[in-house]
């Protein structure tokens, strides 16, 4: 295999292997490396939602762009990543929180999502199994959810098929600029070259940042996910709840074999340094808790295996987006906060747009790394090695 290429794509979640896959279909050369396997960390262990609804409205072109590649995913990548146009629906307890899914609705439809908000007896005549606490429901009926086990590994085999150097189990240590383009060296002293480097290596990413002075205050936590046994396929919806009371924030969805899929609620600890992460007992027991409240017919259900993962997670929630404010031909795409999944196939074809011909019509302004200034402190550089409550 060859060590040099047009572009190094360093980190093989959803975005590196949707970007390298694009970047392919655009004939542009790509190695793509991985320092472990591809789609282990967030982009393999998250709920798997494929929402764009909640989302900020600067989000928005691009989850639309994402949902669109969801829906032709199979045709695209030559097999099944389990994508269910099921829909996906947010409910509230809070009083303000109903107010505030009227008010985003009406301002997300200027950007393509459309979205119908029930309350009163309307609600619990489309839900009636929800319990009584809910005072409002979102509904967002084109979007749904996908195998997170499935989906970057795919976009990664699809990209190799069509030309990319896919290396897996380098670690990247160092990248530099010199004439012609950029040197990038593993842990094990293996060297590529390649014109432009896009790192979008999730919690590690900040590392390789800060080696071209633009740290980020990157901080991990481990997501708290469950399943539980298989029962009758009832729910259709992926239905989760919106709140500012972190407890409150579960959210669930049912495969078609009849297990449901469980998350939210308070984040568990994560370690970027041993890329573990781990599920607290206290935090599964609180989840069901809150299950019940939300669905009181989940009460008998058995959780049969829980997991966590490594995630990345920025102050504003918001990603790290294109291109190095130091840097010509160095481009960025992590710190998705817990919602890389759905809008990461949107980030691939638009970085691939934007590699390959300069400009995109995506704005990516709000998303540049040049927000958090150059002026960050040695402490914060560092990938924190514990999540957050």
């Amino acid at each position: 295999m060859t060590d040099r290429a047009d572009v190094i794509v360093i980190g093989g979640g959803i975005v590196g292997t949707s970007t390298a896959f694009f970047l392919r279909r655009r004939k542009r050369s790509v190695i793509l490396i991985e320092r472990g396997l591809t789609g282990q960390q967030a982009s393999g262990v998250n709920f798997g939602g494929v929402r764009r609804q909640g989302r900020a409205l600067s989000q928005l072109a691009m989850s639309n762009r994402a949902l669109d590649i969801w829906y032709r995913a199979q045709s695209l990548l030559g097999e099944d990543v389990e994508f269910l146009p099921s829909g996906h629906t947010r409910v509230c307890y809070h009083a303000h929180d109903a107010e505030y899914f009227h008010r985003y609705a009406a301002e997300a439809r200027a950007y393509g999502l459309d979205l119908e908000v029930l309350d009163g007896a309307a609600l619990f005549r489309r839900f009636p199994f929800l319990g009584r606490e809910v005072l409002a429901a979102s509904i967002s009926p084109r979007d749904g959810h996908a195998n997170p086990r499935l989906a970057a590994p795919a976009f990664g085999r699809a990209a190799a098929r069509l030309g990319a150097n896919l290396v897996e189990n380098a670690d990247i240590v160092r990248v530099e600029k010199e004439a012609g383009g950029f040197r990038v060296q593993s842990a094990t002293g293996a060297v590529w070259r390649a014109e432009q480097v896009l790192i979008c290596a999730g919690a590690w990413a900040g590392a390789l940042s800060a080696q071209f002075g633009e740290p980020v205050p990157l901080v991990t936590r481990g997501p708290q996910m469950a399943v539980t046994e298989p029962v009758p396929y009832r729910f259709m919806h992926s239905m989760g709840v919106y709140t500012s009371i972190k407890e409150e924030s579960v959210y669930f969805r049912q495969i078609p074999r009849g297990n449901l899929v469980l998350g939210g609620g308070a984040p568990g600890p994560a370690d970027a340094l041993t890329r573990r992460a781990s599920v607290l007992p206290g935090n599964t027991v609180q989840q069901i808790a809150q299950f019940r409240r939300l669905v009181p017919a989940l009460a008998p259900l058995h959780v049969i295996r829980v997991w966590s993962g490594v995630e990345s997670y920025l102050p504003d929630s918001e990603p790290v987006i294109g291109p190095s404010s130091t840097t010509d031909g160095l481009f960025y795409a992590f710190g998705f906060s817990g919602s890389g999944f759905q809008i990461g196939p949107g980030v691939g074809e638009t970085l691939a747009e934007l590699l390959d011909a300069g400009s995109t019509d995506i704005p990516l302004e709000p998303f540049s790394i040049a927000r958090f200034g150059r002026t960050a402190s040695a402490a914060s550089v560092h990938v924190q090695t514990a999540s957050e409550a």
